[in-house]
């Protein structure tokens, strides 16, 4: 099945018409790998959305635990928007190395959720939709090594093993229902390997988020 070129405000329509995922919100993921676009494209979709709320994962990740922050998640984000409450999550700065701040994200109808792992297993009974941002590793890391350029040079040299190792053990693509490729004229999507078939799992509003969340 080919790449179809996509309006982002009608494919938002889309997205508010699914099932909520995660108490009354519709938790979308959007992943691929470091420097393939997901921040971008996140934000687009968040302003077609009418400004729906956007997690970065760089803001919950950090140098010490590049991956290992599930737990954290959970308990700081997934947990009080299952409830239907606002949650207020503690902020990394990769400069400082520390974390030093902290946001709070109402349980809005859309809330999208970017990052490298956004499609982790952990993760995807929480989501509404998995979508992968197409890129090949090899020209995701090289635009993302030319957009933070030298100084980050060391950091880029231990996240692209960390990075495989991810994928490896926990991989997303094969679950996204949609795969999205940049183009000149905006992105276009294709049905993923999740496809239809992938079920998710619905959360109402008292239960709580599943375990595995």
């Amino acid at each position: 099945m080919s790449y179809l070129p996509v309006p982002l405000v009608p494919y938002a329509a889309r997205v508010r018409r699914l099932p909520t995922s995660l108490g009354p919100v519709r938790l979308i993921g959007v992943d691929g790998h470091a420097g393939s676009g997901k921040s971008t494209f996140a934000s687009r979709l968040a302003a077609a959305l009418g400004g729906a709320p956007v997690l970065r994962l760089d803001d919950i990740a950090s140098h010490d635990a590049l991956f290992d922050w599930t737990e954290r998640l959970r308990e700081q984000v997934l947990t009080p928007l299952a409830r239907g409450e606002a949650a207020h999550y503690e902020t990394y700065d990769w400069h400082t190395r520390r974390f030093d701040g902290t946001r709070t994200l109402p349980p809005a109808d859309v809330i999208l959720i970017e990052g490298v792992g956004a499609g982790r297993r952990a993760l995807r009974p929480c989501l509404a939709r998995l979508l992968w941002m197409e890129m090949s590793h090899e020209a995701s890391w090289a635009r993302g090594r030319e957009r933070d350029g030298a100084a980050q040079r060391d950091f880029w040299d231990g996240w692209i093993p960390a990075e495989r190792e991810h994928f490896d053990e926990d991989p997303s693509r094969p679950f996204a229902e949609e795969l999205v490729r940049e183009c000149p004229e905006g992105y276009e999507m294709r049905e993923g390997p999740g496809g239809a078939a992938q079920t998710r799992h619905s959360v109402t509003q008292g239960e709580g988020p599943p375990a595995v969340c």
